[in-house]
């Protein structure tokens, strides 16, 4: 098959990837100010998708951690072909649609690490992989951003509810907190826009480094920024209202100082880990810091069964979508009919499990987001009476 061609279908594949990936992840910014009434849902369907344009133009840092960093290219290592980047993709979309069907929480992130280390693992073996990247960039941040950002947005609840204390016969002021959502949620979208547009440009620019278009370690090209915003922007959009949609019972209990809160160390996480190159999960981040600032307001208490779900659905991604990806690569491997057996199965099962959501009644039993599910991980009981304020 000719390379050219080969190169145009990985292109095609990852920006599809991307449009998935905002079409799962509108709800990690904008789940809180809906649930809360800060935002109607058209209007902050649209301020994500366009904060999300605006974030894949400021930083490339993550791009060249996953183009230059996690499989070994250059004179030093191997030359990964195009094939076996679109089986990576391939693995990577399949499970991401797989696990949107089951409701079970994943990361888009996690699932194009996995896809491209599995198809990489079948071409080259383990020497195509740096595991040092991958600890280092990868698999740490899974571990640490979660935790600090629930921490995070753990004080920051705590505090914002020391400040607004409540006091007999006075109104809180945290109405006020609602207001203040905007800001917060449109600055997660933005953060979303700096990190996860980047990984698609990453596998866009390994890919033209495989193919010989483009020098090892060079800078990401300025159209692979500019396609790679279009995508992801274009399924926060499209995609959101289903999300959207079955977030109306996972957040409803959050109130608008703790959604403040978990925005704010949400997109703090997030900014960071991008100015330093960290592919992070944006939905781990989220989950994190809905939970921290669940735990941060008096009178919740923690649904251990569902956070654990949660995590199980963190651990699986990565091996699981290594063994598609691995799957789609050995088929790949055979010649230009593999390439063909790969796409048509793979459209076809992306059809199926599309068909299959719609013939299902959009709830949050059948399928539940991210976000949705790290806030039934935390039950909030009535508002606790505010404290009287003792009389000397």
């Amino acid at each position: 098959m000719d390379i050219t061609l080969i190169v145009v279908l990985v292109i095609a594949l990852a920006l599809f990837f991307d449009f998935t990936n905002g079409f799962h992840d509108t709800a990690n910014a904008m789940a809180t100010p809906i649930a809360t009434g800060a935002m109607k849902p058209k209007v902050a369907v649209t301020v994500a998708a366009l904060l999300n344009l605006v974030g894949a133009f400021l930083s490339t840092e993550v791009a060249q951690t996953i183009s230059g960093g996690i499989i070994k290219e250059g004179e030093d290592g191997v030359l990964i072909t195009p094939e076996l980047i679109f089986a990576g993709l391939i693995g990577a979309i399949v499970w991401n649609m797989f696990t949107w069907l089951l409701g079970l929480p994943s990361s888009s992130s996690h699932a194009l690490f996995g896809g491209l280390i599995g198809a990489a693992l079948v071409g080259f073996g383990t020497g195509a992989i740096d595991f040092a990247v991958v600890t280092s960039k990868v698999i740490l941040p899974a571990l640490l951003a979660p935790l600090t950002a629930g921490l995070i947005a753990y004080l920051a609840t705590k505090i914002a509810y020391a400040v607004t204390r409540r006091y007999d016969g006075k109104p809180d002021g945290r109405d006020g907190f609602r207001y203040a959502q905007i800001f917060s949620s449109s600055l997660v979208a933005l953060a979303h826009g700096t990190n996860d547009a980047q990984k698609t440009m990453g596998v866009i620019t390994l890919t033209l480094v495989a193919a010989g278009t483009q020098p090892a370690g060079s800078e990401v090209q300025w159209w692979v920024i500019v396609t790679c915003a279009i995508a992801i922007a274009l399924g926060t959009y499209m995609g959101g209202w289903r999300i959207i949609k079955t977030l109306g019972t996972g957040l409803t209990e959050v109130k608008p100082a703790q959604g403040f809160a978990a925005e704010t160390a949400t997109a703090a996480t997030i900014l960071a880990s991008s100015h330093v190159g960290f592919a992070l999960s944006t939905t781990q981040v989220a989950s994190g810091s809905v939970i921290g600032s669940g735990l941060g307001r008096r009178g919740s208490t923690v649904r251990w069964g569902t956070a654990g779900r949660i995590g199980v659905g963190w651990l699986l991604t990565l091996p699981a979508a290594g063994a598609v990806g691995a799957i789609a690569a050995f088929v790949a491997l055979i010649g230009p009919i593999g390439i063909i057996i790969d796409t048509v199965v793979g459209v076809a099962v992306i059809l199926a499990i599309f068909l299959r959501s719609r013939r299902d009644e959009i709830s949050h039993h059948n399928v539940v987001s991210e976000v949705a599910d790290s806030g039934l991980a935390v039950q909030i009981s009535t508002n606790p009476e505010p404290k009287k304020k003792v009389k000397p």
